[in-house]
């Protein structure tokens, strides 16, 4: 998206929060982004298509800042998923999602109702993902059981709290609280074995999801994970080896997801160092990590 599209994504952003999505008219966006109506047509087609740019940008905003979290740290921690859980609850509070999408939601709009859905949708999606780094493969017949009952939980404990305790109430309490909640439940579910939708229903729901961008990034800490556990088995002698290897394995996860245009020499000169390692060489590890690269 360029800078001055970016732009009228911003202002019409502040104006959707300031006076509602509906009662903001396509000339209230040109006049307050200072566009003719030819270059809004020529960036959205309506204004519905400048909405969905808004959620979107808010999104990407979001995943990028939520991976960040994840570089370099154990995906099973589930401090971190706590904190990528206050990340959420801040961004939607600062950018007024909720009442966004509160407000396409009694709409009679169907093509932004199927929208917000597809949002939620890819919310559970990653809501499953995580619960699987956390509770591991055994428990992953109630991933997407537990994942519907925790965003569930979430979504009404701040809005009740929201009411009674606001501006005071506290989003960390109340994450941790239905974090505590949702590994009871795990326990419960899993020693009884009650499950009520396949994992795999999510395909159906998302299937796009699976060969976008957000898989290549879960894939890349997926590996990099599987890839950090080798060098700590295979350097634990060796602490000026395994610092090393590490350090260029973080590297190579900071240029791919923070950077729009990973410096493309710098990875492969990195990748070269971790293959220069006799003992890292032949890992099945090293080579899905370097495959997985290559593949993007």
């Amino acid at each position: 998206m360029n800078e001055r599209k970016q732009l009228v994504v911003k202002y019409a952003h502040e104006l959707f929060i300031e006076k509602g999505y509906q009662a903001t008219s396509i000339q209230d966006i040109l006049d307050y982004s200072s566009i003719s109506k030819g270059t809004f047509y020529n960036y959205f087609s309506s204004k519905g298509e400048l909405l969905k740019a808004v959620f979107l940008s808010a999104q990407e905003k979001l995943e990028k800042e939520r991976n960040e979290l994840l570089i370099g740290q154990n995906l099973a921690d589930i401090e971190i998923f706590i904190k990528q859980s206050e990340l959420q609850i801040h961004s939607n509070k600062s950018s007024k999602l909720f009442s966004l999408y509160e407000e396409v939601m009694i709409s009679n709009d169907t093509e932004l109702k199927n929208f917000i859905t597809h949002v939620k949708f890819q919310y559970i999606h990653w809501l499953s993902k995580r619960f699987l780094d956390i509770f591991g493969v055994e428990k992953k017949p109630y991933i997407l059981d537990c994942a519907i009952l925790y965003s569930g939980m979430m979504h009404q404990m701040i809005h009740f709290n929201a009411l009674a305790r606001e501006p005071d109430f506290n989003p960390t309490e109340i994450i941790r609280y239905c974090v505590n909640r949702i590994i009871t439940i795990f326990e419960d579910v899993s020693s009884s074995n009650v499950q009520l939708l396949e994992p795999d229903l999510i395909k159906q729901w998302l299937p796009d999801c699976f060969h976008t961008q957000e898989d290549f990034h879960t894939a890349l800490l997926h590996s990099a994970n599987d890839l950090k556990k080798v060098i700590f088995k295979l350097c634990q002698d060796n602490e000026a080896d395994r610092v090393k290897n590490l350090k260029l394995i973080h590297f190579i996860q900071e240029e791919i997801l923070q950077n729009a245009d990973p410096r493309i020499f710098l990875i492969d000169s990195a990748l070269l160092s971790l293959k220069s390692d006799p003992t890292l060489k032949e890992t099945v590890e090293l080579s899905e990590f370097e495959k997985i690269i290559a593949n993007n």
